[in-house]
């Protein structure tokens, strides 16, 4: 019998643990001989337990009795229900996004807040938090321009962003610049800067400029499932520093690229 051939879907499926037993096995033994490939699969993986944590705890709301109760016939009346229904479900939706259930506090001479009162904020770091779980465990693509061309790197994201932008060093922190990309924001392009340690552990720097109608602000901390969120305000530009470390670390890194880019 002919051994069928792995393609990707059955790499992605293995992924999403959708494939039975004895497929399982023959895709285990093909990565037992293809360690890149492994390696990568270990990094999607990780990604999809990053996004499930952060989310997951939306799929546990009850569903809204409205929508267990098909309506008897379908009238005008029934229609406008039903299209409120769907508009209070959007809306129930996207306030748990910009309301934010994550645990925040205010740093220094600046008070603690909650994202209840700054849904703009609650935006901002939820963005940083998924680009960080989204880009971070990529093996092979976690930026678009890497460190060795850190001056057309730099040239893109500050024309993307409308102002100068230069990465801070971390070399002393332990930490090597990887490289940078642009996103797309809520009102245009934000950036984010990636950074790993030499046991691979890895952070990103988010910067926005679509807080510049706000007033700069101390340190806040926000945690975001496995991922842990320092972020403020200077200036025009918003900053979101995420990773996986604790939150001392993140702190103690945190205040030298705050210092930084003060200086710039």
């Amino acid at each position: 019998m002919n051994e069928r051939p792995i393609l990707e879907a059955d790499l992605q499926a293995y992924v999403d643990g959708l494939l039975p037993q004895t497929r399982q096995f023959e895709i285990q033994f093909y990565l037992s001989t293809r360690p890149q490939e492994s390696e990568r699969l270990k990094a999607y993986r990780k990604q999809k337990d990053n996004l499930r944590a952060l989310f997951n705890s939306v799929l546990l709301e009850p569903i809204p009795p409205e929508m267990l109760q098909p309506p008897r016939h379908w009238n005008p009346g029934i229609q406008r229900y039903a299209a409120s229904l769907v508009i209070a479900i959007a809306s129930r939706v996207l306030g748990w996004i910009l309301h934010e259930q994550a645990h925040i506090e205010g740093f220094g001479r600046f008070p603690a807040v909650t994202l209840e009162s700054d849904r703009s904020m609650a935006s901002f770091v939820k963005h940083a938090a998924i680009a960080h779980a989204v880009y971070s465990p990529d093996i092979r693509h976690p930026v678009e321009i890497t460190a060795d061309q850190e001056e057309q790197l730099v040239t893109w994201i500050s024309k993307g962003l409308g102002s100068k932008v230069n990465p801070p060093e971390l070399g002393k922190l332990g930490y090597e610049l990887i490289g940078g990309r642009l996103l797309p924001g809520e009102e245009g392009p934000v950036a984010q800067f990636m950074y790993r340690d030499s046991h691979g552990e890895r952070l990103t720097l988010y910067v926005s400029n679509e807080r510049n109608q706000d007033k700069d602000s101390g340190f806040r901390f926000a945690q975001e499932g496995p991922v842990n969120v320092f972020y403020w305000i200077d200036g025009k530009f918003g900053y979101a520093l995420s990773a996986g470390v604790t939150r001392d670390e993140l702190k103690r890194i945190a205040d030298v690229v705050y210092e930084q880019l003060g200086k710039s």
